[in-house]
C-alpha cells in the first residue's frame, strides 16, 4: 500500500526538489526572489531551467507551458515541446531561462475589453517563482502572469499579485509602530472550500441546457428534493466515494492539500476543503481542484457541475473564501492574543478589516458578480447580496465597551484602554457560526461566503487585499505623527468602531427585517451584476486600485466591459439554449402525447358513448393552455434575443437581459416546467429533476 506521504506533491518542482536538483548558490539567489521579490539574472534563470526540464523529463514531460489565468474564468495553456534540432536529423531537450522566465502568447484572442485591438496580437507570460511548477498530462505547467505588449495586465494573477505587495507595504509600516523589526514579510492566506454537483455522464449528454451552459433551463421539482435533510453530511455512496478517492490522489500529487470532503445540502452536491496556503497559491491551486473535478468525473462517467445554480429548488453551490493575514515569523495577525501588545494588534487588524469591508462593500459585491451567483445569493441557501459582518457577541461586546468606554462584562471593572489594560484573552471560537452572513469572523480568519462555485477567488482576495491596505495606510498615515502611541491607538480603534458598526450584523441575514434594517443603515442591496458592476468603475473605487497600483485605470475599465459582456453572453446563450430546447424537443413531446390523448378519447368514442374520458380531455385541455402559453413564451424571447442585436452599448444590454431577456425565459421556465409535470414520462424529451439528482 503506497503512503500519501511517498507520493503528496511527486509532480511539483517544490522546495525539497530544488535544493536536491539546484547548486547552493542558484537556489539561494532563486529563494530570495520567491521569499523577497529580487529580481533573477539570466545565469540563475538558465540552471533553474535546465534542472526543471531534467526533472520533469525525468517523470515523463516531454512539453512545457505557460500555464496562466486570463479574464475567462479559467486557465489556458499553450504547449511547447523540449527538442531541439541537432546534427545527423536528432534532436536534444533543451529548455533555457529565457523561455522558463517569459513567453509569449496572442493577447488579442483573449477578453481584453478594448485594451488589444484585434491586429494587435502580442501578449507575454511571466513567471510567478512563487507559485511551484508542476506537470499535468505530461507536461511541465510553469506558473505565469499575463499581460498585453503595453504592459496592461490581462489575467486575474497579476493583480492579485499586485495586491499582495501593496499589504505587504502597508502591513510592515503598521507592524514597525509596535516595535516589531523581525517581521520583513507579510501574506495574505486563503482557504477555498469548494461545492460541487456530480450527475450520471449519460443524463448529462442529453440534456442540451447542460451541455451548453452548465445549468438546467428547465425542470420540474421531483417528489423529494432536500427536504428531509438526510443528504449532508450522510454516507458517502460508492461511486461518489471512488471519484473523491482518485481525486484526491491527483490532487496530493500536485501539491493540493486537498483535506476535507463530504455530502452537501442537496442531493448529488459535495463539498472539498483544502488547507490554507498563500494567496496566489491557493488561486492555482483552486483553479486546478476545479479542473481535476472534471476530468477525474469523466472518468467515473460522471460529470462535475460547477455553475452556481444548476437545479432550481435545490442549494445551488457557492465557495468560501477563508482570509487571513500572517508575517514570515509565523503570526498571524487576526489570531487574537494573550498579552495586551498582541490583542493591541489583533484589535487595530479587525478594525482595519472592519473599515475595508464597510468602505468597500460595494466592491467585495462586484467581485462576486455573475449571472450564476445572481440565482444563488439571498436565496435562503448562500447569504443575501447585503454585504455585512458577523463578530459574535462576545468581539462585538468588547467593541462596544471600547467605543463608549465602559467596562466590559460583568467582572471587569477597568476600562479597556487597548494596549494598557489587559483585555481579555479571546478563545479561537467565541461564538456559534452564522452561515447566513456574507463575511464572518471564524476565529483567527474571515470567511467570505458569498463567492460563486465557479469564480476564480483571485477577484475577491484583490479586492479584500487593497481594501484593507488602504486602511493599514490611513492607519499607518495617522499613527506614525502621533505623539502618544498607545493613546491615539485607541482613540484610532473608539472612532472606527463608531463610525463603521453598522456594518455589523450578527443576526438572520436571511430574515427580510435585515433587507430593511440595512437600508436604514445606507448598506447597499446590489441584487443582480448590472447593478453591482457600476460601482466597480466609482471614483473611490478607482482611485483605491490606482493608488495601490493594482489596477491602472484603463484596466479597470476594461475589466469592467469584459464582466458585463460576460453577462450578456452567458444570457443570450441560455436564452437560445431555451427557444431552441422548445421548439426542438418539448413542443414537437407535448403535441405527440396531446395526440395520443386526443386519439385514445376518439377511440373511447367509437367503442362507447359512455366511456368516462375525462382524464383524456382534461389533461387535453391543460396540455393545450400550456403549450399555447409556452409558445407565446418561446416567440417573445426570441424577440427579446434578437433585440439585443440592436443594443451596441454594454451596459444598456445587460439591464435588457436582465429585464427583458430573463423575465421571457422564466415566463418559458414556468409553461414547460407545468408541462412536464403531466406529459407521460414516456414521452418528455429529456432526463428529469429525479433522474439527475438520484441518479448516481
Amino acid at each position: 500500500m503506497k503512503l500519501i506521504s511517498d507520493y503528496f506533491g511527486c509532480m511539483v518542482f517544490d522546495d525539497a526538489v530544488m535544493k536536491e536538483r539546484l547548486s547552493e548558490e542558484t537556489y539561494a539567489s532563486l529563494k530570495r526572489t520567491i521569499e523577497h521579490g529580487r529580481s533573477l539574472n539570466l545565469s540563475v534563470a538558465n540552471a533553474v531551467a535546465s534542472a526543471m526540464k531534467d526533472w520533469a523529463v525525468s517523470l515523463g514531460a516531454t512539453h512545457y507551458t505557460h500555464w496562466f489565468q486570463p479574464m475567462t474564468g479559467i486557465t489556458a495553456e499553450k504547449h511547447d515541446s523540449f527538442i531541439s534540432p541537432a546534427e545527423k536529423g536528432k534532436v536534444i531537450m533543451e529548455f533555457s531561462g529565457k523561455e522558463l522566465v517569459k513567453g509569449e502568447s496572442d493577447a488579442s484572442s483573449f477578453p481584453s475589453g478594448g485594451l488589444r485591438a484585434t491586429f494587435e496580437a502580442r501578449g507575454y507570460t511571466a513567471w510567478d517563482a512563487t507559485s511551484y511548477a508542476f506537470i499535468k498530462d505530461g507536461v511541465l505547467c510553469i506558473p505565469t502572469a499575463f499581460c498585453s505588449y503595453g504592459g496592461e495586465a490581462l489575467d486575474k494573477k497579476t493583480p492579485l499579485l499586485r495586491s499582495m505587495e501593496a499589504l505587504n507595504r502597508q502591513t510592515l509600516r503598521v507592524l514597525k509602530l509596535f516595535g516589531n523589526e523581525e517581521v520583513t514579510s507579510v501574506k495574505t492566506t486563503a482557504g477555498p472550500e469548494q461545492e460541487y454537483f456530480l450527475i450520471d455522464k449519460d443524463l448529462f449528454t442529453q440534456r442540451k441546457d447542460l451541455v451548453y451552459t452548465g445549468r438546467t433551463l428547465f425542470g420540474a421539482k421531483p417528489p423529494k428534493g432536500q427536504e428531509l435533510e438526510d443528504h449532508y453530511y450522510g454516507v458517502i455512496k460508492p461511486r461518489v466515494q471512488a471519484f473523491m478517492k482518485d481525486l484526491d490522489e491527483e490532487l496530493w500529487k500536485l501539491g493540493v492539500l486537498a483535506k476535507t470532503e463530504h455530502n452537501e445540502v442537496a442531493p448529488a452536491q459535495h463539498e472539498l476543503a483544502p488547507i490554507f496556503a498563500t494567496t496566489n497559491i491557493a488561486a492555482d491551486h483552486n483553479q486546478l481542484t476545479m479542473e481535476i473535478m472534471q476530468k477525474v468525473a469523466k472518468k467515473h462517467d460522471l460529470v462535475c457541475l460547477l455553475h452556481e445554480k444548476p437545479f432550481e429548488g435545490v442549494n445551488g453551490s457557492g465557495k468560501h473564501n477563508n482570509w487571513s493575514i500572517s508575517t514570515n515569523t509565523g503570526m498571524n495577525l487576526l489570531e487574537p492574543g494573550d498579552t495586551p501588545c498582541e490583542n493591541a494588534h489583533f484589535l487595530l487588524f479587525l478594525c482595519a478589516v472592519i473599515k475595508a469591508v464597510d468602505d468597500y462593500q460595494d466592491l467585495l459585491r462586484v467581485s462576486v458578480a455573475s449571472a450564476g451567483n445572481d440565482h444563488r445569493l439571498g436565496a435562503h441557501e448562500a447569504p443575501p447580496a447585503i454585504v455585512s459582518i458577523f463578530l459574535g457577541t462576545e468581539l462585538t461586546e468588547i467593541l462596544e465597551s471600547i467605543e463608549n468606554d465602559t467596562p466590559y462584562g460583568a467582572k471587569e471593572k477597568e476600562l479597556l484602554r487597548v494596549g494598557v489594560h489587559t483585555l481579555p484573552k479571546f478563545p479561537k471560537d467565541t461564538t456559534d457560526r452564522n452561515r447566513t452572513s456574507p463575511f464572518a469572523f471564524t476565529g483567527n480568519k474571515f470567511e467570505f461566503r458569498m463567492l460563486g462555485s465557479s469564480a476564480s477567488i483571485s477577484d475577491t482576495n484583490t479586492v479584500l487585499n487593497t481594501a484593507v491596505a488602504e486602511v493599514l495606510k490611513q492607519f499607518a498615515d495617522e499613527l506614525e505623527t502621533a505623539d502618544d502611541f498607545e493613546t491615539a491607538l485607541h482613540s484610532l480603534i473608539k472612532r472606527v468602531v463608531s463610525k463603521h458598526k453598522r456594518i455589523i450584523f450578527n443576526g438572520n441575514g436571511y430574515d427580510d427585517a435585515w433587507t430593511a434594517e440595512a437600508e436604514k443603515r445606507g448598506l447597499l442591496n446590489l441584487k443582480t451584476t448590472p447593478d453591482a458592476l457600476p460601482h466597480f468603475i466609482a471614483e473611490k473605487n478607482v482611485k483605491l486600485f490606482t493608488s495601490h497600483k493594482v489596477y491602472t485605470e484603463k484596466e479597470m475599465y476594461s475589466r469592467y466591459e469584459i464582466l458585463l459582456e460576460s453577462y450578456c453572453k452567458l444570457i443570450t446563450i441560455e436564452g437560445r439554449t431555451m427557444a431552441d430546447m422548445a421548439r426542438q424537443e418539448i413542443l414537437p413531446a407535448v403535441s405527440e402525447y396531446g395526440k395520443l390523448l386526443a386519439d385514445t378519447m376518439l377511440a373511447k368514442k367509437s367503442v362507447c358513448d359512455g366511456l368516462d374520458n375525462s382524464y383524456e380531455r382534461e389533461t387535453l385541455s391543460e396540455l393545450s393552455a400550456l403549450q399555447a402559453k409556452a409558445f407565446a413564451s418561446v416567440k417573445a424571447l426570441e424577440e427579446a434575443l434578437s433585440a439585443c442585436k440592436q443594443i451596441d452599448n454594454v451596459t444598456a444590454l445587460s439591464k435588457h437581459c436582465k429585464d427583458n431577456v430573463l423575465r421571457t425565459m422564466r415566463s418559458l421556465r414556468d409553461a414547460a416546467d407545468g408541462l412536464e409535470r403531466i406529459v407521460s414520462v414516456d414521452y418528455w424529451p429529456f432526463p428529469t429533476y429525479g433522474d439527475l439528482l438520484f441518479g448516481v
